[in-house]
């Protein structure tokens, strides 16, 4: 059974190499953050009530690290490798918390490459408007690998 339509791969590791980059720009809305809320039934008070928030050191609600970690796999899965890759491997710090209605610029840059392996490592950051680094770290992706299917005659049982 076939769900949806066939979509293009993305590339395959032979056509990426290290230093190419990958910029986004990521308006956090409140559209976002309760899609994000309602689809995983989170109802930490750090990210949806004021009230609350202004009692903790973070003084407002913040976005939930998980939802930003999101956006980044989704920029692997959609742009670099593209459709069809896997994330192998993701160590994200989180500098600093990121706010409602924020715009977060995220930079992903290829550092390895390995052809043998199938793997891509790519470097992560993440800016608030204020410059400030919000987001580091690197995640390890393998690009859309088809496997060759042999195509012989049936052989018969002697």
């Amino acid at each position: 059974m076939l769900l949806g339509k066939k979509r293009k791969l993305g590339r395959k590791i032979e056509d990426i190499t290290v230093g190419e980059k990958l910029k986004l720009t990521e308006k956090i809305e409140d559209k976002d953050l309760l899609l994000y809320l309602g689809l995983t039934n989170d109802g930490n008070p750090l990210y949806i009530q004021h009230d609350f928030a202004s009692t903790t050191s973070f003084e407002k609600p913040v976005v939930p690290n998980i939802m930003l970690t999101g956006i980044i796999t989704s920029a692997v899965s959609k742009y670099m490798p593209g459709p069809g890759s896997y994330i192998c491997e993701q160590q994200l710090v989180f500098k600093k918390p990121v706010y409602h209605y924020a715009t977060v610029d995220f930079l992903l840059e290829v550092t390895d490459v390995d052809v043998r392996g199938n793997l891509v490592t790519i470097r992560v950051e993440g800016t608030d408007e204020e410059g400030s680094l919000c987001i580091e770290g690197k995640i390890v992706a393998q690009p859309p690998k088809t496997s060759t299917q042999l195509t012989t005659q049936a052989m018969e049982n002697f």
